[in-house]
């Protein structure tokens, strides 16, 4: 009763009472008309991301063994780019490519090989990109690894957005930086976009992780859905641990999903997901 009340919004508890028992007598409502009310589920939906696969870093297998699906973010050019990513996908998983994007600091080496730098022009931008997404089996979207000076420059992204149109592939905004125009770009070229709500492990500790966790349930007290990144590598055991130990207690009221399912087609243009 307190969910139809609620449903109805404002309608008084004799409304209700008279209305369900015309239903009863009369053969009225949904049913008599051969409808059905849509289920109405409590669940708050969760999206894993795991970064950096493509090394056989540290956490590899142990993340694609998690209990739920994960979505994989896989490098491209790199040793066991092809291997990681035919292994996710046999196992059910969502893989995506972790593109490497021009930081405002760090070491180049963390890049990797193809990064996307805001002093290249845009058609080897645009080489860059298809080369990657051509490199990463089963790839369904993107992402970006690194990239807070790269996300932040508007013909950049541009330039590989419109390449992610072109290929069907949506992108999530890990969002790197305050500053990124992935959501204003995405917009006006009409490209699927999810964006990232928290980092898991940017801390490499397995407290600072389940602290990372807790605060993801108090998100989805106010939100229906969060998007969270881990990482293989250095904190890949103890980010899939934590994971590990935390998922059942966590389901009762948190249903772990594929990222692709929190991809909104857009009305004039519908989603096709290559390998969905």
């Amino acid at each position: 009763m307190e969910r139809i009340i609620e449903w109805i919004g404002g309608c008084s508890r004799r409304a209700i009472a008279v209305g369900f028992i015309a239903a009863l007598c009369f053969g009225g409502g949904a049913a008599a008309a051969g409808r059905e009310e849509p289920a109405v589920s409590a669940k708050r939906h969760v999206a894993i991301v795991i970064d950096d696969f493509g090394n056989r870093m540290d956490g590899t297998e142990d993340m694609l063994k998690l209990p739920v699906k994960i979505t994989a973010a896989v490098m491209p050019f790199m040793p066991t780019t092809k291997e990681d990513a035919e292994l996710a996908h046999k196992l059910g998983h969502d893989v995506i490519v972790h593109m490497p994007m021009e930081p405002k600091s760090g070491l180049k080496s963390w890049l990797g090989p193809g990064a996307i730098m805001t002093g290249m022009s845009d058609d080897e931008i645009r080489k860059r990109v298809e080369a990657a997404i051509d490199n990463v089996p089963h790839a369904i979207g993107m992402n970006n690894h690194m990239g807070s000076k790269a996300t932040a420059d508007e013909r950049v992204m541009r330039v590989v957005l419109t390449v992610c149109k072109e290929r069907g592939l949506f992108f999530l905004d890990s969002r790197t930086t305050w500053k990124s125009v992935i959501p204003k770009v995405a917009a006006e070229l009409g490209v699927p976009l999810v964006s990232n709500e928290i980092f898991l492990d940017d801390v490499y500790s397995e407290k600072h992780i389940a602290g990372q966790l807790a605060l993801v349930r108090k998100f989805l007290e106010t939100h229906d859905a969060c998007v969270m990144i881990g990482h293989v590598g250095v904190p890949g055991k103890k980010t899939a641990g934590v994971l590990q130990r935390s998922i059942p207690a966590m389901q009762s009221s948190i249903e772990f999903v594929k990222l692709k399912t929190m991809v909104s087609p857009l009305p004039s243009d519908p989603l096709i997901l290559p390998d969905a």
